[in-house]
């Protein structure tokens, strides 16, 4: 599906890339989440100036690509965007070859209306927001950037902006995103005790806070599980912006989060929820009605399915019980499922990530809200989950 020496060439291309001076000056004067300046003229500098990616391990083990960065940690975490993305850029290239002229206007004219069906479905649903986050797993840039293009131009300011700076610094759009797993993983690992292993999730707040003078404070609170960690959490966490749900069900995430903010005495209606796992239309509108407003007369999350639906104030009305977004990734991007002239499944997007696996030499491990997903040697799962329990984890499949 993807030539070796093809990716090898792209990651080599990649190396080589360096920062416009007009990107950088973007990157200075422009405003992210209501602040100018967010980033120091030091960090700004190193972008410029040093910053460079590691080198790689690419390799074919039983069939599958094998890749692996070593380096410092400047110098590979940004590794998992450029690369996921070019791994599934070339997936995309190699299944286009195979059609002809006319397959490939039927295989575009069918994304493109399958686009269309579920923009039309969000215009016009009161106080919507939705957010870009299909970078990593995306048929194609070019596709990417049309559906960018086509979601702000449809829905307007609905469409929040997008966690792909570049298209965001392009299209005049805001630069949308949050931390990531790696973050509380890497402090883990380099704990030298338990207790300290335990304290690592609320350290890493302090740094961020710290490094971003009190913006950009949405928390990803599953890396080692959701419920230990708001039970556990400080109280000055409470004062942080929001949240992110990632690895569980996202209504009972939203729900949980919202009591914890209660029992803080922190008003909810203030605080802002964002979902990203494995989003499509249904649950961006369902997880829309349920938390951007209030359900009556018997009406469920299932209920609504356009914009008329949230127009009969007799079903629901806009009062919100937390500021609610979605960050619309895989099935955004790179949704061709059913599109392909030929039948087969050559376009469906297929489940790539790339993960943290050491760091200073010791291992690193992801255990998050669902135990399907755990990350790790076997053995330090097992402590991990010594350390931080398992309140609140399910055991859910994987959606691909």
């Amino acid at each position: 599906m993807v030539d070796v020496e093809q990716l090898r060439d792209q990651l080599e291309e990649t190396r080589k890339l360096r920062f416009h001076k007009s990107e950088l000056i973007w990157l200075a004067g422009n405003t992210f989440f209501g602040r100018r300046g967010i980033f120091e003229p030091a960090f700004l500098e190193w972008l410029d100036r040093d910053f460079r990616l590691s080198d790689y391990e690419l390799s074919v083990r039983d069939g599958q690509l094998s890749l692996t960065f070593h380096g410092l940690w400047t110098e590979t975490t940004m590794w998992e965007i450029y690369a996921l993305s070019a791994i599934d850029e070339l997936k995309t290239r190699s299944s286009l070859k195979r059609l002809s002229e006319f397959e490939l206007d039927i295989l575009y004219a069918r994304a493109k209306t399958r686009l269309w069906e579920k923009m039309e479905r969000l215009r016009g649903i009161p106080k919507l927001s939705v957010s870009d986050f299909g970078t990593r797993r995306r048929h194609s840039f070019l596709w990417h950037e049309y559906v960018v293009k086509a979601m702000s131009d449809v829905l307007g300011a609905s469409f929040a902006g997008s966690s792909n700076t570049y298209l965001a610094y392009k299209h005049d759009l805001e630069a949308m995103g949050t931390n990531g797993h790696e973050l509380p993983m890497a402090l883990a690992a380099m704990a030298n005790d338990d207790e300290e292993l335990h304290g690592s999730q609320y350290r890493l707040l302090e740094l961020w806070q710290q490094t971003y003078q009190g913006e950009l404070l949405i928390l990803l609170p599953d890396t080692f599980g959701t419920t230990q960690f708001l039970d556990n959490a400080p109280d000055w966490v409470a004062d942080w912006t929001g949240q992110r749900i990632d690895s569980k069900d996202p209504y009972a995430a939203g729900d949980e989060y919202i009591v914890w903010l209660e029992r803080r005495g922190r008003d909810p209606r203030k605080k802002r929820l964002i979902a990203s796992d494995a989003l499509d239309v249904d649950q961006i509108l369902g997880l829309h009605a349920y938390f951007g407003g209030a359900l009556l007369n018997g009406a469920s999350p299932r209920d609504f399915e356009r914009a008329n639906d949230f127009l009969d104030d007799k079903r629901w009305i806009p009062d919100r019980r937390i500021r609610f977004s979605s960050g619309w990734g895989t099935y955004l991007t790179n949704d061709f499922r059913n599109c392909n002239p030929h039948g087969d499944e050559d376009f469906d997007p297929v489940s790539l990530v790339c993960k943290l696996t050491e760091v200073n030499g010791r291992p690193t491990v992801k255990l998050s809200d669902n135990y399907s997903k755990a990350l790790g040697p076997p053995d330090e799962v097992e402590r991990y989950r010594r350390v931080f329990g398992a309140a609140g984890v399910m055991d859910s499949p994987v959606l691909t």
